[in-house]
């Protein structure tokens, strides 16, 4: 028995006029693209609220003392995560083309 996501892949399929796999790989580009503009945006959001660039100025401002860690490390961290991710993104991004 089909379940839907492979009935419906089947219909674009025809309906489009295009293999599956073209459709499966435009997907996952587009899903890709989205998260990387959601993970941009947070990045952006942290370093706003810091005045910093990166995780790596965000580790000098703990070095500096200019940032209290107790304060601040949660968002040190996602900072780093997110960076991380972005990076896989534009990477997988990147060999899709």
């Amino acid at each position: 028995m089909q379940n839907a996501t492979t009935k419906t892949l089947e219909v674009l399929s025809r309906e489009l006029s295009l293999s599956e796999d073209e459709i499966i790989k435009e997907g996952v580009k587009i899903f890709l693209e989205r998260k990387l503009r959601e993970i941009k945006s947070e990045i952006f959001r942290i370093t706003g609220k810091y005045k910093i660039a990166s995780a790596e100025e965000f580790d000098h401002l703990y070095k500096t003392g200019q940032v209290d860690e107790k304060d601040s490390l949660t968002d040190y961290q996602k900072l780093d995560h997110l960076e991380f991710k972005k990076e896989e993104i534009e990477r997988l991004l990147q060999e899709s083309k």
